[in-house]
């Protein structure tokens, strides 16, 4: 049967207009396509919940695509191991507490198990807003990300959900939305975003996992958006702490 161009741009817009309509109320919304965003949207995926994910980039996988300096390796310590299993990432020790992976693969390893789990991905796909009522964030507010880089004024659309996770990495944008707008205070020290501190591997790993949490009703953050929201250290190319915050953050929401 020949091909119809035609067709083809039907079969597109049909099929991603029905993945986005059955994705304007979900259970939670995840921000941010890295390593600690892929993780969480498995995990809830599997759970049976309607999970999304919007990417600001056209690409998925945040940072862990150039490994360190566009070496295309990672670290990952012994404790994150059996998350590289459990994907199917290949890796290797390389000395005492240090193991690596090709980031290649770990990123589409992630985003494969992902998706078959039942994450629905959106790149392209800029968070300007959130929705808020009665103190609690309960929504986002998207546009196409190439819109919001040309300055055009096009509103934008909504889409609800129950929980929100901010996994945006050093630029924590949900969190700098919510500070801003809300006018209520975020769970840190000070109540508000802390900032990110200066490289310190082994204690920015030990904190992306502590940091991990509920940082106002509703908004939960991951991965690097955790520290950055603290005023924890980053950690640079290792990315144990990414992964397992990704799990730690997706068992927190769906024990809500």
């Amino acid at each position: 049967m020949e091909l119809n161009e035609v067709e083809i741009s039907r079969a597109i817009i049909s099929r991603y207009h029905e993945k986005l309509e059955g994705c304007l109320e979900l259970d939670v919304a995840i921000v941010g396509g890295g390593p600690s965003g892929l993780v969480a949207g498995y995990y809830l995926a599997a759970a049976g919940l309607r999970t999304a994910l919007f990417e600001r980039k056209l690409s998925i996988g945040g940072g862990m695509w150039g490994g360190g300096m566009m070496y295309n390796e990672i670290v990952v310590q012994p404790d994150a191991l059996e998350l590289l299993d459990e994907f199917g990432i290949r890796h290797s020790e390389f000395s005492p507490g240090h193991h690596t992976a090709d980031s290649v693969e770990a990123v589409s390893c992630l985003t494969s198990k992902a998706m078959h789990a039942g994450l629905k991905i959106f790149n392209c796909m800029s968070v300007e807003d959130v929705v808020i009522r009665e103190g609690r964030v309960c929504g986002l507010v998207i546009i196409w990300s190439p819109l919001e880089m040309s300055g055009l004024h096009v509103d934008p659309l909504s889409v609800s959900a129950d929980g929100v996770i901010d996994a945006t990495g050093h630029a924590t944008e949900v969190v700098e939305v919510v500070q801003r707008k809300a006018g209520g205070r975020l769970s840190t020290p000070s109540g508000s975003k802390e900032g990110e501190r200066s490289m310190w591997a082994d204690r920015a790993e030990r904190l992306t996992l502590e940091n991990t949490t509920e940082v106002y009703p509703g908004l939960y953050v991951a991965g690097m958006a955790a520290n950055a929201t603290f005023g924890g250290p980053r950690m640079g190319p290792i990315f144990g702490g990414m992964l397992l915050s990704g799990r730690k953050v997706a068992l927190a929401v769906s024990a809500r």
